[in-house]
């Protein structure tokens, strides 16, 4: 995997450069400067472009849209301490393949990465409600004949993951393998017609699927 960081805290890019390359992962270059940014996508071509959202002079939507419209293709994954809601739509209306946040675990952004890199569009866990809350009533609503081809353990699991809770702990939670659960999502996703899990997660809330009723007291 080939990365470019473009970010203007030295000390943060510096510091990700290194923890990306001590995890086996090639970092091609790590600029602070968008100019430089755009030479860099176009001469090294890289598998994944990691953007700050806050940077001066010109901002990370604005570097997303120019990258775009200079026939950018591969995946460009915002990389931002940001969780404000427009942020999120936003950048994933501009062609982002993946918004994360600066203080996920390393393993995680890896995890994360890879799942880019795949195919799939990825949403930092803690902004899965976020994004569900954003796109209710924008779209007509599912049929929940979807969700009822599940299995209850893939109802189960579905909850989880409308949590934002990653494989590995859901499998920690479920006392089952890593595995197992990678297979239930598979089925789960095929059973639902989505692409990716936070499409699940936000189907799961669009239908309220996982609210425990209120108890009578």
């Amino acid at each position: 995997m080939r990365i470019l960081l473009i970010d203007d805290h030295a000390l943060f890019r510096i510091g990700l450069q290194e923890l990306l390359e001590r995890r086996g992962l090639e970092v091609v270059g790590a600029v602070g400067d968008c100019e430089e940014g755009f030479q860099q996508v176009q001469a090294l071509q890289p598998d994944v472009v990691l953007l700050d959202m806050r940077m001066p002079r010109m901002n990370g939507l604005e570097v997303l849209r120019l990258l775009r419209e200079r026939g950018a293709q591969m995946p460009i994954v915002i990389l931002t301490t940001s969780r404000e809601e427009n942020d999120l739509i936003a950048s994933l209306q501009c062609g982002a393949r993946g918004y994360l946040l600066k203080d996920m675990e390393p393993d995680d952004l890896i995890q994360a990465l890879k799942r880019i890199l795949a195919g799939e569009t990825v949403v930092a866990p803690e902004l899965t409600m976020v994004l569900a809350r954003a796109v209710q009533g924008e779209e007509a609503p599912r049929a929940p004949k979807a969700i009822e081809q599940l299995t209850p353990r893939e109802r189960e699991i579905l909850c989880l993951l409308a949590e934002g809770q990653s494989n590995k702990v859901i499998a920690r939670n479920l006392g089952i393998s890593d595995g197992t659960v990678k297979l239930h999502v598979k089925a789960i996703l095929r059973k639902l017609g989505v692409h990716s899990r936070v499409e699940a997660a936000v189907l799961a809330v669009e239908q309220k699927f996982c609210e425990k009723p209120e108890t009578k007291t």
